[in-house]
């Protein structure tokens, strides 16, 4: 048994995760992506990339010593249905809070070794800029996220500012994110003026996956439930599930699990039971390992809003993936 298996259990705890059966996608089974298309160029190459295996990234958001059990019995629930790479959202400071973890930062190292990727998800998860403004951003940061918008309306001083002391914190652990994802997916154009002088690989909002330093990108709503109130846990799983089915032709489909799913069973049995639907058409893939899948391949005839900083960083742990696969960037 692994370290991360010892920390986080093969099987979830207790029957309120559900009961997933394993299915064939262990670890050493894993593909770094389907063959190459070869030297192949234009139109034969674009369709060998069209028949490439879709993709399916799972990510756990808001990993934090506060949040570690949460964020421990969501692998739990993901690992009763398949043993796949994982996203992991890390949140530096979490609502400010400094604390320290040894059992959350070892299973994380371990967890990087084993193939899952480790991305930078804001510095505290919490919105310092005054809450003024026209009403719909009013309601969106008040409201939809609970002033948990860090990078939405601050500036790009700031933003830059707390994005070194994420980079920093990373560093001390030995860790070199590849992605950059803003809390509650929110990232306001000064925050985007500051992120393009950083050689991250991409970064994702609700609706779109972007590749960086540019802004190609690709449709793939998150799903992801609601779980703060009664409404949202009875509404979300339904829609979470004409939404998959909406993207079924999709190149790319995102999971994003919080730590509040991890409370309720019935959204943890509808999230195995959607993630089995997926796995049987979706290979799963990291967010960086889809980057440099999409990143390696494809052109864009549209210009880039930003100018190229550097080229992207991989971390020396991140399993990566280099195929080709057809998208519809724009």
């Amino acid at each position: 048994m692994s370290p991360s298996d010892a920390a986080a259990g093969a099987q979830p705890g207790g029957g309120d995760a559900g009961a997933g059966p394993r299915d064939g996608w262990r670890r050493d089974g894993f593909r770094d992506g389907l063959p190459h298309a070869g030297d192949a160029s234009g139109d034969d190459e674009r369709g060998e990339l069209a028949r490439a295996r879709p993709a399916l990234c799972v990510a756990i958001h808001d990993v934090a010593p506060a949040t570690w059990p949460s964020c421990v019995r969501l692998l739990q629930a993901v690992r009763a249905v398949a043993d796949i790479p994982l996203t992991w959202l890390v949140v530096p400071r979490f609502h400010d809070n400094p604390a320290r973890s040894a059992a959350c930062e070892s299973t994380l190292d371990t967890l990087l070794a084993e193939g899952h990727e480790l991305a930078l998800h804001g510095y505290t998860h919490l919105d310092p800029a005054p809450q003024d403004g026209p009403l719909p951003s009013y309601l969106v940061r008040n409201v939809y996220t609970q002033r948990e918008g860090e990078f939405s309306a601050i500036g790009t001083d700031e933003a830059r500012r707390r994005i070194e002391l994420g980079l920093g914190w990373f560093r001390q652990r030995g860790w070199c994110p590849a992605g950059f994802v803003a809390p509650a997916w929110l990232l306001g154009e000064a925050a985007w003026q500051a992120l393009r002088e950083y050689p991250f690989a991409y970064t994702t909002s609700y609706s779109r996956f972007y590749l960086l330093p540019g802004r190609r990108s690709v449709l793939a709503p998150a799903l992801v439930y609601a779980a703060r109130n009664r409404a949202g846990r009875l509404l979300s799983p339904p829609a979470v599930s004409l939404m998959a089915t909406l993207l079924r032709g999709a190149p790319l489909v995102r999971l994003a699990l919080h730590p509040r799913d991890a409370a309720h069973p019935a959204l943890l049995r509808h999230a195995q039971r959607l993630l089995a639907h997926l796995l049987e058409a979706r290979e799963p893939l990291t967010k960086s390992a889809f980057a440099a899948r999409a990143g390696g391949r494809l052109t864009s005839t549209v210009p880039s809003i930003h100018p190229s900083p550097t080229d992207a960083v991989r971390s020396r742990r991140n399993t990566t993936d280099q195929s080709g696969h057809s998208h519809p960037w724009r």
